[in-house]
This record gives C-alpha cells, structure tokens and sequence, in this order.
C-alpha cells in the first residue's frame, strides 16, 4: 500500500484556494496523471459538482491534462454515480470528479476514476503524489491537448434508472426529495416523476454557495418536517455528489444507514437477485445486521471503513449490495459506487409493493447496544505509540475473550484525527461499558494523552 500525504480514500480534499485545493496543485496533478494513466487513448473526463469553485479547478486540470497533449472531455454537472457508471462507455483512459461531496461549499475535492469506474490505488495515487512535488514535467509545443463538450451523460443515467423499473411503478406515492442543491437537482426529481410519483422537491436551486447548506444528507431536519407536512410515503436526502442516502418514513423517523442496508439485502434476497447471497458492510456496522441478514439466508461480509473497501469486498465475493452506516449504498447492478438515487429507487419500489406505512415496516432489526470512547492525543506519534503498547495489546485481547459470544469489540486508529476510537457492542450494556473504560483506562497515564470523549 503507498503512503499518501493527500488523497484519502475518497481523493483529495481541503478549503478551495488553500493547499491542495489550488489551481497550481490541480494543474500538476493533472500533468501527472496525463503523464502516468493517459497513454492509450490519451482522452480524460471530466465531471463537476456545483460549488462555485468547481469550475476553477476545472479550468485548473483542464490545463495540466492539455499541457501534457491528453484530450479532455468536459461532461459538466454530473452524480459521482452516473460519471462511474459511465466512463467506461466514453472511451477514455480515466476520469475525474471535482467535488467535496457531502462537505460544505468552501470545501472542494478531486476523485479519480479509472477507465471502468474504479477508484485509483494507493499505489497509483502515491505515484501521482511524488509527481507532483518533483513539478519535473516536459512540455512539447507539438503535443497539446484538445477540449471537448458532452453533455448526453446526464440523460444516459436518468434512462438506466428509468429502466430498472416498470412504467409507473411508483404511481400512487408521495415522495419528498431533498437534493442538496448539488448535482441530483435536476435529476432526481424528474426520474421519479417519470415514474409516477407525486414529489415534494427541495434544494434543487444550485447557486454555487448553497450546495448541502442546511440541507441534503446532513442536514434532514425539513426533509423529515416536510415528509409530516405533506403526509408523503417517505423522504429521501442526497448529498452534493449524490453518492449519500438518508431516508425517513412517513412519521418523520430517520432511518439508520445499517436498516437500509439489511433492506437491499433482504429485498434483493427476496426478488432472488441478491448475487452470492451476501451483503457487504463495513466494520462498524451494528453487529445486530449481521444476526437479520444471516436469519434471512443471507451473509454478511465486513470491510474497512470507506466506500471503496466495501467495493473491493464486494468484488472479491460477488455480491451486488454493499454499504455504510454513513448512508453509501452501492448496488452494483447498476453502478459502480455509491449511487443515492438507485438505493431510493429500490427502497421506493418495496415500499410500494409491500402496500405497508415504512414505520410498519421498519426497523427491520434492534441495533445491539453500543458504547464508545475516543481517546485523543497531542499529536499522531503519541497516538501511534500509544497504539503499540503491550499493555493495550493485552488488555483489548483479554476483553474480547470475556465478551466472545455476548458482543463485539473494535478498535480504530482515526484517520484525521490523533484518536483511538473503542467500540464495544453487547446486548449487556453494563458489561459494554465496563470493557470500554477497562480498554480506554490503560492510556490515562501515557504520554501525549489529552483527553477522553463519549461518542
């Protein structure tokens, strides 16, 4: 695995106009990647989310590809699902997604994307890092690259949703949906529309400042009032990329992301097109899932933390629904990441077909109890020594075998953060609590030690 400074496992991301996100490091970066990824047919994609410094960075990269004689394709405002389930029909070598996704506005971010719709390795990306702090690269008078306009993406996506579904095989619902004034504004509305549903429309008015600004995945509270208001089926909130989902019922009730997850699982299970019979989820799903789905003839298979780790498990098993607690849903039959509006579009057809109230319905499982403490630290070595200690070491093992059979323990090193994060699960939240205070006690007295927070 490469060690990166700046992409994470979602790209690269920070405060437009302060490094990285600066037309200097977008402009190198796409030199890079037009020296390192674009040989074949020397052509990039590239799509946008609506914050106003979408287009800056744009122009940026625009720049860096042509300046190494690679050929842009400009697609525009496109969902992060709709440019991965795409690209491999564009006939290019890789593509790029500008946006911070769920982040706010001042916020923006890079996504690379390979020519079938994957995300880039550590290993690639490390390259691609080392790269662009040489700033080496050759410029050649003969070689530059030309700029292209497609915008035929957009209405390719609405027809593959429009056409996993019967027509009208929503009518007769009200549905709210809040697009977060990002790139399902003028998307969403209009597939579910097609078929046949009554929509109660909000944030779908991009300014390029209001992009998840009160609104969106993150912010649920008029979803859910306006879902009462206009006594609607269920709501249904996307992020700015639209690879989030959260949804509530028609009591206004948010739905956890694991119940959405178990939902797929048990409704593709039922339609007899979940594949491999298996459901992927993350290590920090509730272990409660894991007990439905496996009651339902269906296993369940556990990743790291992150979208593309559930991607990589789903395709080491099979399986064709995966997802986070967090609200990303990939069902691969469709597309190749998260992809809010397919996750809806199935949970909407169930509903439907169930002729059942969500709140009937859900939730389809009690999470087990779960407690949790973050420890933080001065800084990351601290953090990291204190990770490696025997006494930590001991103390986790000897908790995991008193709880073995009553719950589950996990321990994580954050990734942003100089945190250690214990998570204890059990249906004996008293025996939950004792082992997470025995665990975070052994680093009271180490060095770096700052402070305990109850999550």
């Amino acid at each position: 695995m490469g060690k990166n400074k700046w992409f994470g496992t979602d790209g690269v991301r920070g405060v437009a106009n302060e490094f990285p996100m600066t037309i200097d490091f977008a402009s190198r970066l796409g030199m890079a990647a037009g020296n390192l990824v674009c040989s074949k047919t020397k052509k990039v994609a590239i799509a946008k989310d609506t914050r106003i410094s979408s287009n800056m960075l744009e122009a940026a990269l625009i720049a860096g590809f042509t300046s190494q004689g690679v050929d842009v394709v400009k697609l525009g405002v496109l969902p992060t699902p709709a440019l991965t389930t795409l690209v491999a029909s564009l006939g290019v070598d890789m593509a790029v997604m500008i946006t911070a996704s769920h982040n706010p506005y001042h916020d923006n971010g890079i996504k690379l994307i390979t020519a079938d719709g994957s995300k880039f390795s550590d290993e690639v990306t490390s390259q691609l890092e080392q790269m662009v702090e040489a700033n080496s690269f050759a410029f050649d008078k003969d070689k530059i690259g030309r700029v292209f306009h497609d915008d035929s993406c957009a209405e390719k996506y609405k027809q593959i949703a429009l056409s996993a579904a019967a027509p009208n095989a929503l009518k007769g619902m009200k549905i709210v949906l809040d697009c977060a004034n990002g790139c399902f504004s003028n998307i969403l509305p209009e597939v579910f529309e097609k078929l046949g549903a009554n929509i109660i429309a909000l944030a779908c008015n991009p300014n390029g400042c209001n992009i998840n600004l009160d609104c969106g995945s993150q912010h649920t509270e008029n979803m859910c009032s306006q879902v009462v208001k206009n006594q609607a089926d269920l709501g249904v909130a996307v992020d700015g990329d639209g690879d989030r989902i959260i949804i509530c019922d028609e009591s206004g009730k948010r739905l956890d992301g694991d119940q959405i997850i178990a939902y797929l699982g048990q409704w593709f299970h039922q339609k007899n097109k979940l594949k491999a019979d298996t459901v992927v989820a993350t290590i920090v799903s509730n272990p409660a899932l894991d007990r439905f789905l496996e009651a339902q003839g269906i296993k369940c298979v556990r990743s790291a933390v992150g979208e593309r780790y559930v991607i990589e498990e789903m395709k080491k098993t099979g399986s064709n629904i995966g997802g986070e607690e967090s609200g990303h849903m990939v069902v691969a039959d469709y597309s190749k990441t998260g992809d809010a509006m397919m996750a809806a579009l199935e949970v909407a057809m169930g509903i439907k077909e169930s002729k059942a109230k969500m709140s009937q319905i859900f939730p389809l499982f009690s999470p087990m109890p779960r407690c949790r403490v973050d420890t933080k630290f001065t800084s990351k070595e601290y953090m990291l020594n204190a990770f490696e200690l025997p006494e930590f070491s001991e103390v986790v093992k000897q908790a995991e075998k008193e709880i073995d059979g009553k719950g589950k323990i996990l321990i994580r090193k954050s990734g942003t953060e100089p945190k250690i994060q214990v998570w204890v699960w059990s249906d004996d939240v008293a025996l939950a609590t004792e082992k997470k205070k025995k665990i975070s006690k052994v680093f009271e007295n180490t060095k770096g030690f700052e402070t305990y927070k109850n999550v």
